[in-house]
């Protein structure tokens, strides 16, 4: 039984000696699995893109790519997905734009998927649809073929009351009810959208939904992270070697925040809490300093250029009002680094201050908690994750005192009693590691057909 991963994005890059795969969650949990059972990705291109090979070297694996006219690209993924389910989703809802061209965009485009993917099935082939782009996919597969579908849902699904904000709402839910399986990184998600569907009259029962004679089953699936790959990195000697350097770069107490530099992640927000730290907490001035990775995302568009602007006064703020001749309060790194580096960052860390404002899961924060050897993880509790990783400092990222509070405690904390919480991190997520995730999703939809 081959396997049809459909997603926006394509798992590899383009690098001097050909493709590689991606760096990220995604790739990472579906690249084994489609490698192990063989089959297709199949992702957009914009048209004038340059196309990827369509067979990278070494690999079982096929990628088709469904080319989208310039026009109908920008409406499809700069529009309707990130300019309306992208902030809608995060509940930042007066960024939201319902232009109904932007729909008009998102459904041409699936339909472009659609016929793409129905000319590669094969009678056995599993489909497995991943994420906000492709919400109509589901049910126009469903008109044509009788294969099993599987839709993941990788960001928030949103209390009933905002997703109704959308006009289209019922056709995006009647869109995923195509699938036999719909999966979300938690229980409120799941229940978020069971309610959502219940309001637009679909009979909810459990955690099923039923859609003309066909049960839909709904169903927590939390992913998490390459686990063999992290601990790999961890013995690395020469991450060893620069988690040290970084360690004296800092000289003091290190503090570390690893985003996107995107609304949703809270940089601005964590940034005003430091600033109020340092003001309300002066017995730490001299004694700890702020590491913040901001990963440019989304250039070309206004709005996190403004956003990067605002960050950007902030951090000269700090700076210009604690900067001393023997202490430097704040470093921004304004850039992205590979996973191998990210972890030395994550060894040299005393904190990690992950206050995303809202998200499915984030990753970044498995990671450090898994990697990290005696730091403390402080994490918003509006991140998907929080729901797994009790034993992290658990924060309101809108609360800049009460982020201050908890970066007191943080750093007060004993070591023995750091230890003791990462120790249960550790075994929570070894049993969310991202193989597992994948397989776990793909077992339970044959199991349910």
């Amino acid at each position: 039984m081959g396997l049809v991963i459909v997603a926006n994005r394509a798992p590899f890059r383009l690098t001097p000696e050909g493709l590689a795969p991606a760096v990220g969650g995604l790739a990472s949990a579906l690249l084994p699995v489609l490698e192990a059972r063989g089959g297709v990705w199949v992702a957009a291109r914009e048209e004038g893109e340059k196309a990827l090979t369509l067979r990278p070297r070494e690999s079982a694996i096929r990628l088709v790519q469904v080319t989208l006219p310039q026009k109908e690209w920008q409406g499809f993924y700069g529009g309707f997905a990130n300019r309306i389910l992208w902030p809608l989703c995060h509940y930042f809802l007066e960024k939201v734009e319902l232009k109904r061209d932007y729909f008009q965009d998102y459904v041409r485009a699936n339909q472009r998927f659609a016929s793409k993917v129905t000319e590669l099935l094969q009678p056995e082939d599993v489909v497995f649809i991943q994420d906000y782009h492709l919400m109509l996919l589901p049910k126009l597969l469903r008109e044509r073929v009788p294969n099993p579908i599987g839709f993941f849902f990788h960001i928030p699904w949103p209390s009933s009351g905002v997703f109704r904000v959308l006009p289209w709402g019922k056709a995006l839910v009647e869109g995923l009810l195509g699938a036999d399986l719909i999966g979300f990184h938690t229980s409120e998600y799941a229940e978020n959208f069971l309610r959502t569907a219940a309001h637009y009259g679909f009979p909810i029962e459990g955690n099923r939904v039923r859609w003309g004679d066909r049960w839909i089953r709904v169903e927590v699936h939390p992913l998490g992270i390459d686990t063999a790959r992290f601990r790999e990195l961890v013995r690395d000697k020469r991450v060893q070697e620069h988690a040290q350097a970084l360690k004296h770069l800092a000289g003091k107490r290190l503090i570390l925040g690893v985003d996107r530099l995107d609304y949703t992640k809270g940089i601005l927000e964590r940034l005003l809490a430091y600033e109020r730290f340092l003001r309300t907490h002066p017995h730490w001035r001299g004694k700890v300093t702020l590491f913040q990775i901001a990963t440019p995302t989304r250039t070309s568009v206004a709005e996190y250029r403004e956003l990067k602007r605002q960050v950007d006064e902030v951090v000269g703020r700090i700076m210009g009002s604690f900067l001393r001749e023997d202490w430097i309060p704040l470093r921004y790194f304004y850039q992205a680094f590979p996973p191998e580096e990210l972890v030395a960052f994550y060894l040299a860390a005393d904190v990690a201050l992950i206050t995303p404002l809202r998200d499915g899961m984030n990753l970044v924060a498995l990671e450090y908690a898994y990697t990290s050897e005696e730091g403390i993880l402080i994490l918003s509790n509006l991140a998907g994750a929080a729901e797994y990783l009790r034993e992290a400092l658990l924060v309101n990222p809108y609360d800049l005192e009460g982020i201050g509070a908890a970066l007191d405690q943080a750093l007060r904390t004993p070591k023995g009693a750091r230890q003791e919480r990462l120790q249960a991190l550790w075994d929570r997520i070894d049993g969310l590691d991202v193989k597992r995730w994948a397989e776990g999703f793909l077992h339970s939809l044959a199991e349910g057909r």
